[in-house]
């Protein structure tokens, strides 16, 4: 906050000088009135001395009148410029002082009406202490949005951060306010048609119906409606609804995207579903993969029985999300898991659908599965491997890679 305040105070000195300049000019106009009233006592003076010499006979009137002429000029020389002061003097009188004692008030009282100091603020706050886990990212959106209710945008980044702790519940209502403050844009309303979808236990309802349906009107492309309408539609085994949908949200992603290789896997499935017989639409074979998971000797006593340990695959090249994932805790080890495609957060990411995972074993005092306190990881392996792994936990999860 010092640099902003630093910046209004420059600029207010600039407003102030322009207003005081016809003060200062004032001044300099009052010093020379006060010049030329002593000129012209000067020059009577001066009349009265040689009308004194010419009375004792020292000078004759042309002597006389030349010493008067003289001292005309002299006057004439030393007032140039007189009227000039005198207007300007006119022009630099209280008005302008008054103003500027005005302008600083007057600045103040706007940027308390206009101003937005409290958004400032909070963004130099966020900036100066990123959150390093995402309980802290939640805790500072909940903070901004109960000191701001009327930030969209605040509304709408608490719904995100809610959909990642799986809090769909919470991020509908955080979606419906941001909604409500921002008007109906499609992509705020495919988020809250989603975050709808989970927190009603994927039960399509006609409110979902009208969501997607206003936010695709709005925008075709609209890529969580797509998606959600995809999920919809297969858990409800329409099929072939499923992959319209998907292939409208594939056609629209870009080259580069990571999630494009999930959605064609979840179409294939969705194709097998519809003709198992059909060797033109093959479907990979269901991966399985089997990981024992123990704690390092050295942790033992830096973690409780109770602490939440979750064990999960996710994909080498691909979404950040994981594929499957089984929650344990630290009572439980060691023990040995298998992660399968019936372990799928959703349908449309499976192991199956992906050439190469990653095994991650997370404990988090928290409960948060994407950030904890010691962390243990596989190199990468292709999802169809049989053997069974190992994962040991022995790495702060900070230091990981």
């Amino acid at each position: 906050m010092n640099e902003f305040w630093l910046c209004a105070g420059l600029l207010l000195l600039a407003a102030l000088a322009f207003l005081l300049i016809p003060v200062v000019r004032g001044r300099k106009a009052q010093a020379e009135e006060d010049r030329t009233a002593l000129n012209v006592t000067l020059y009577q003076e001066r009349l009265h001395e040689l009308q004194a010499q010419h009375a004792a006979g020292a000078l004759d009137d042309q002597q006389l009148q030349l010493g008067r002429d003289e001292a005309a000029r002299e006057l004439l020389a030393d007032t140039e410029g007189a009227q000039v002061g005198a207007d300007s003097r006119r022009l630099g009188g209280k008005i302008p002082l008054i103003a500027a004692l005005m302008m600083p008030l007057l600045g103040y009282g706007l940027y308390l009406n206009w101003g937005a100091i409290d958004d400032l603020e909070r963004a130099q706050t966020m900036a100066a202490q990123q959150p390093k886990t995402l309980e802290e990212m939640t805790a500072r959106l909940e903070a901004s949005v109960k000191s701001d209710p009327k930030s969209a945008e605040s509304w709408y980044f608490l719904g995100r951060t809610y959909m990642a702790q799986e809090r769909a519940g919470d991020a509908a209502n955080a979606f419906e306010k941001s909604v409500a403050l921002a008007g109906r844009q499609p992509e705020l309303l495919g988020q809250w048609a989603q975050a709808l979808y989970f927190a009603g236990d994927k039960q399509w309802t006609e409110q979902l119906q009208t969501l997607t349906d206003e936010a695709l009107q709005g925008d075709p492309a609209e890529v969580t409606s797509l998606g959600l309408l995809g999920i919809a539609a297969y858990e409800d085994e329409r099929f072939q609804q499923a992959i319209d949908h998907w292939q409208r949200l594939v056609a629209v992603l870009p080259e580069q995207d990571p999630s494009r290789l999930a959605i064609q896997g979840g179409i294939d499935r969705a194709k097998q579903r519809l003709d198992p017989q059909s060797a033109a639409n093959p479907v990979a074979v269901e991966a399985q993969l089997t990981v024992k998971v123990e704690l390092a000797a050295a942790l033992r006593d830096q973690v409780q029985p109770g602490d939440a340990v979750f064990v999960f695959a996710r994909a080498v090249t691909g979404p950040p999300m994981p594929l499957a994932v089984k929650r344990l805790s630290v009572a439980d080890l060691p023990t040995q898991v298998s992660l399968s495609d019936s372990d799928a957060m959703m349908p449309q990411l499976k192991l199956s659908g992906f050439e190469q995972v990653q095994l991650v074993a997370r404990i988090s005092r928290s409960g948060d599965a994407t950030a904890g306190e010691w962390v243990g990881r596989s190199q990468p392996l292709a999802s169809s491997t049989r053997e069974p792994q190992q994962l040991i936990i022995d790495t702060a999860d900070g230091q990981a890679q």
